[in-house]
């Protein structure tokens, strides 16, 4: 015998059935859903238990699920379908036979829909205070705290209705709401009457609270447009503006959808997009609410816009905006408007912002940060040019310590970095970008430009291991570098071309680097690849094209009245390009300058003795300890590679063969030969694999009898390198470097150039040739 739904039958009817649980001839099953329990169903139930255990039935597991949707369309259902028809109904057994029975066209695709209009109609026919219970728990009610009002004024207590629901499989068994059923619920009840229970449970939800933010925001995706929503939201926002911009974001967002006005968000969204990196969303957003007659927020929407023009490397259109702004209005700002004044070449117009802007504004760390930067900057451009990098790197460590992400023309870590590096302090430079990437400072946003410069360093200082590995880490975390950024790399790229004397790698490192400038304009703060830029262009022959950014630059220095700090680095770039130019009429002003500047500065005086040594050197009248001296000055602030092309250069004109052992000793020392990477390290580098360096002088030959030394030559031979190039490139003189291709000519059997290149590409095409 088999009794099923026992759970609605009455007491006399339990009594009967009880009364047969004894007999032997027959086999009783009796099937009961776990509420209501009458006091005559528990009875009966404790005696069957006696003689055999409950078979309790819950939702299904995945195989069953699968068993069920195959016998619906007559073969098995893909992985997929099973999944998705398994996460909507939490596989309970009477939604997946509904799930199933909509399936006998046998297409694997569920039709939502028509699913929901014949659940929708089974769910009318329910329980009325269970529906509502349902409903309430959809829009967000968890029965913690009061109940809605509906459900107050019915007869049923919560806990019975919450049985009933649980018993007839519309819930979970932990309570939690079944998808299907929670996606139908707002699917056909009219809209008027879920907009009434959602208001319900804002009135009975702490604003202040914890939980309120996530409900706020669950109401708000539903698409309620609410005051108290909106506004939760909003503040929600701000607090997270300068520590989770990500999160900031999408709480604006969902803070319009809930009714709130896109002019009076419209800065703080403009600031999140751009401390997420989303520069043409946060220009948008910013363009609409400038056009707005009276814009509300203008400090915060100025200081935005100038931080994403100085990424797209036009930082002068960032300083019209504070002088629109004007010092009356600049508030707490000030400091920024002095970096992106000064950074722009005016002067008075950031001294006018500092006197006229709020003299304190914001205790917060971050405003303490703005505060030091914009002094130290200021200060860069005076006598005392030496009390800048202190101030720098104390608003570096606020930064840090802060947290926030912040617009700003650029990140202090940044600005105390390139003050250090155009000081020729690449040690501090270094540890200021080490402690800021530690910290986190700016956010993941700002992680690449402070990875590059640290590529700017360790390029300075001779190595190009890490350089190459910093800009690939930049790279891997942002593919399309910001304006600002992307110049910078392309010319760190000509510069380690250009030191490890690569003439393939610094070709086209340069066309890479000439489209980049054309995107940016000219700015204090990107002088440095400016200044690596010129020397590859004379070197290349191609000076011509960057003539027009060189004027800028010099205009730009000379309206901040030739700050020596800035100036002293182009200067000496200039010296190089005449150098490489063989133009002295052209070094003759910029050595005049580093002379002048030598008197207050430490680094000019290094510089000015240097291009004098260089000068004496290319007359050929000068003696080896001042080329030491000044070579290894050179390395010592920051221009090892120059100081190793010094002592090379003088090398190469010595009369005295002791001469040119030690001065190439001194060049070997500073720039230990060509045995430098030229290119992004190999995974075998990256782990520490690295193959042994090969000897760059020796006396073995290879099977076309050619040393070690001349199979060097031969290899710069094919990059088409004069012989004053080769010797520059390996530290021996152009005449040396003519005999030792006499000599190959001789032994390879070429009588001519052609014929020399061809037995050139056979002879280092052997296994001795293609180990390198």
């Amino acid at each position: 015998m088999l009794v099923d739904d026992a759970h609605e039958l009455d007491d006399s009817a339990l009594n009967d059935i009880h009364s047969l649980v004894g007999q032997r001839e027959l086999n009783l099953v009796v099937a009961y859903r776990s509420w209501p329990q009458p006091p005559a169903l528990v009875r009966l139930a404790g005696v069957l238990e006696r003689h055999h255990p409950s078979v309790v039935l819950g939702p299904f597991h995945r195989e069953a699920v699968s068993a069920e949707l195959a016998a619906a369309l007559g073969e098995p259902a893909p992985p997929a379908f099973v999944d998705q028809v398994l996460q909507m109904t939490a596989g309970m057994p009477w939604l997946v036979r509904r799930v199933a029975g909509t399936m006998a066209d046998r297409t694997h695709t569920l039709d939502v829909d028509i699913v929901m209009h014949r659940l929708g109609c089974e769910l009318d026919m329910m329980n009325p205070e269970v529906r509502e219970l349902l409903l309430a728990l959809t829009v967000g009610f968890d029965l913690s705290g009061r109940v809605p009002d509906t459900l107050e004024r019915g007869g049923a207590k919560i806990d019975d209705l919450v049985a009933e629901a649980r018993a007839a499989g519309l819930i979970r068994p932990d309570g939690r709401l079944i998808p299907l059923i929670e996606r139908t619920l707002l699917h056909t009840t009219p809209v008027h009457h879920i907009r009434t229970l959602q208001r319900s449970l804002l009135d009975n939800v702490d604003e202040r609270g914890s939980g309120f933010i996530e409900t706020a925001r669950a109401l708000a995706r539903s698409g309620l447009q609410d005051a108290r929503v909106a506004q939760g939201l909003a503040r929600a926002g701000d607090d997270a503006l300068c520590t989770e911009p990500r999160l900031a974001s999408a709480l604006y967002e969902e803070a319009l959808e809930a009714g709130a006005d896109s002019i009076s968000l419209a800065a703080r969204r403009a600031q999140a997009f751009s401390a997420m990196g989303e520069l043409d969303k946060s220009n948008r957003t910013l363009d609409k609410l400038f056009a707005h007659r009276n814009p509300p927020d203008l400090t915060r929407a100025a200081d935005v816009a100038v931080s994403v023009w100085a990424q797209r490397g036009m930082l002068a259109r960032g300083a019209d905006i504070y002088r629109w702004l004007g010092p009356d209005r600049v508030g707490p700002s000030a400091p920024l408007a002095a970096v992106a004044l000064i950074g722009a070449g005016d002067l008075d117009g950031a001294d006018a912002m500092l006197r006229g802007g709020a003299p304190e504004g914001s205790a917060t760390l971050s405003a303490v940060a703005a505060r030091l930067a914009g002094q130290g900057i200021r200060q860069s451009i005076g006598e005392l040019a030496d009390d800048a990098l202190p101030l720098l790197i104390r608003a570096s460590d606020l930064m840090s310590a802060s947290g926030a992400v912040v617009p700003s023309p650029d990140y202090p870590a940044a600005l105390a970095a390139i003050v250090a590096l155009h000081s020729g302090e690449l040690g501090v430079a270094d540890s200021i970008l080490d402690s800021a990437l530690e910290h986190g400072q700016g956010g993941q946003t700002a992680r690449p430009r402070l990875l590059l410069l640290r590529a700017w360093a360790s390029m300075q200082a001779d190595r190009p291991d890490r350089a190459w590995a910093a800009i690939e880490e930049a790279t891997t975390i942002r593919t399309d570098l910001v304006q600002r950024d992307e110049l910078l790399r392309r010319a760190i790229e000509v510069g380690l071309a250009r030191r490890a004397d690569d003439a393939p790698g610094l070709v086209l490192a340069w066309q890479r680097a000439r489209e980049c400038v054309l995107h940016a304009s000219v700015d204090l703060y990107s002088l440095m690849p400016l200044e690596e830029l010129v020397v590859a262009a004379a070197r290349l022959r191609e000076a011509g094209r960057l003539q027009s950014h060189l004027t800028q630059a010099w205009e730009l220095l000379r309206q901040l009245g030739d700050p020596p700090l800035w100036s002293i680095r182009l200067h000496w770039s200039g010296v190089q390009a005449a150098i490489l130019t063989e133009r002295p009429s052209d070094l003759a002003p910029h050595a005049a300058a580093l002379v002048r500047a030598s008197r207050h500065n430490h680094l000019a005086l290094v510089l000015a003795a240097a291009g004098r040594t260089w000068l004496s050197v290319l007359a050929g009248a000068f003696d080896v300890p001042s080329v030491e001296s000044a070579a290894r000055g050179l390395a010592s602030v920051g221009l090892t590679w120059d100081g190793s092309r010094l002592a090379g250069h003088a090398a190469g004109r010595s009369e005295e063969r002791k001469d040119m052992a030690r001065l190439l000793a001194c060049a070997r020392d500073l720039h230990p030969g060509s045995a430098i990477a030229t290119g992004p390290p190999t995974a075998a580098q990256r782990t520490g694999e690295f193959e042994p360096a090969r000897a760059l002088v020796g006396s073995g030959r290879d099977e076309s009898g050619m040393s070690a030394r001349e199979r060097e030559i031969a290899r710069l031979v094919l990059e088409g390198k004069t012989y004053r190039e080769i010797g520059e490139a390996i530290f021996i003189s152009p005449r040396t470097a003519e005999h030792h291709i006499a000599r190959i000519r001789s032994r390879l059997g070429a009588s001519n150039r052609s014929e020399l290149l061809t037995r050139l590409r056979v002879a280092l095409d052997g296994p001795e040739g293609s180990a390198e």
